[in-house]
């Protein structure tokens, strides 16, 4: 089992709405990680990395995925054990909902978070419900992490949105309203919120997008291959 990597981010690929896939360089060797996009955001190739990861085996494939916290990690399992949640699905879900969201959506006997998930029916999203139950704590703080200014972030989930297909009049609507959101409940004086965070919002209130573009908009505004 692979529980972790370390190492240069060699790309960043295949940025769509729920997944990317990052190529982090260990001992010589370039290991293709599934992530988030949100994940593949906060990298930057030929920066060092590291993922918390687990290993799925498949009859034809082996495939890795990857996540920034243990948290993360932790969900992502959870979420594969449940009946009719494969590891894309997982991984879609963690697109669009943080571990705590997660967390409270279950605590909350609320399946409906889960059906705003691509892929996710109404039968799976109460199941992940029931299975998860009494299965995660809910937090109500989150570690601090060291963030790029208001104005920054705006522009590159801007353009990461774009890259996935939406149109620049929409992308630029949603940024408005996430940042505002986020605004009122952090207060004046809080710090900027990452574009991990921000991304992961904005994605939750746009659903699925109609069709994914290169993520050539995306990688300009963060300096990375998405193409």
């Amino acid at each position: 089992m692979i529980s972790s990597v370390r190492g240069l981010v060699l790309s960043a690929l295949g940025l769509t709405a729920s997944s990317a896939t990052v190529v982090i360089e260990v001992g010589g060797v370039g290991l293709a990680v599934q992530v988030t996009p949100a994940t593949a955001l906060g990298v930057r190739v030929n920066d060092e990395a590291r993922l918390m990861t687990t290993l799925i085996v498949r009859e034809d494939s082996l495939t890795l995925y990857g996540f920034p916290t243990a948290d993360e990690l932790t969900v992502f399992e959870l979420l594969v054990g449940v009946t009719g949640v494969g590891p894309k699905s997982a991984l879609g879900v963690l697109a669009v909902l943080t571990p705590n969201q997660i967390a409270q959506a279950v605590a909350g006997d609320d399946d409906g978070a889960f059906r705003k998930v691509s892929g996710i029916g109404p039968k799976t999203a109460k199941l992940i419900v029931l299975s998860l139950a009494g299965k995660l704590a809910v937090t109500t703080a989150s570690a601090p992490s060291r963030q790029p200014g208001a104005t920054s972030v705006a522009a590159s989930v801007q353009a990461a949105l774009i890259g996935l297909g939406w149109s620049e009049r929409v992308a630029a609507e949603v940024v408005d309203e996430t940042l505002t959101e986020l605004a009122d409940v952090a207060g004046p004086d809080s710090a900027p919120p990452a574009v991990a965070a921000v991304l992961r919002l904005a994605l939750g209130r746009l659903g699925p997008a109609a069709h994914h573009a290169p993520g050539s908009a995306a990688a300009a505004a963060t300096g990375k291959d998405l193409s």
